[in-house]
């Protein structure tokens, strides 16, 4: 469902140039921006999360071998009036999950993850050759 904006046509202007101000910030609704990037040794995994510390996210492993990082982030601010009842007060709830089927070169236990300027990157360094070939092995029959 998406939200819709309906303007009020019974309230007088003043009303909704006040309500309808761009200094009433609005939660974002839209999930962050991910980015995959491959090389030789190793694919790169960024998130967009502006605002965001690395308390904020967790990366794991499920049970099924899949990469599942999730965001979550909540918040309260006040602006508050000494002689009247809050003016405003506006509370701020993010969560996010993203489960991603990881290739099967990649070294399950050198991954790496830090947050750096709103990004979090993921490194998934890939296994060498020689070690893709010490997991396949022939079992013998008896």
């Amino acid at each position: 469902m998406m939200p819709v904006r309906r303007t009020q046509n019974w309230l007088p202007s003043i009303f909704n140039d006040f309500f309808d101000n761009e200094w009433m910030t609005r939660a974002n609704a839209t999930a962050p921006a991910i980015n995959v990037i491959e090389s030789e040794k190793e694919y790169k995994v960024e998130v967009a999360a502006p605002g965001m510390t690395k308390e904020d996210f967790n990366v794991r492993i499920d049970e099924d071998n899949n990469l599942v990082i999730s965001m979550e982030k909540k918040s309260e601010s006040k602006e508050e009036q000494k002689e009247h009842r809050y003016l405003r007060r506006e509370f701020s709830y993010t969560k996010f999950q993203q489960t991603m089927i990881l290739p099967d070169d990649v070294d399950k236990e050198k991954i790496a993850a830090g947050v750096e300027h709103g990004v979090l990157t993921i490194d998934l360094p890939k296994l060498s050759l020689e070690e893709i070939k010490k997991a396949e092995r022939t079992i013998e029959i008896k």
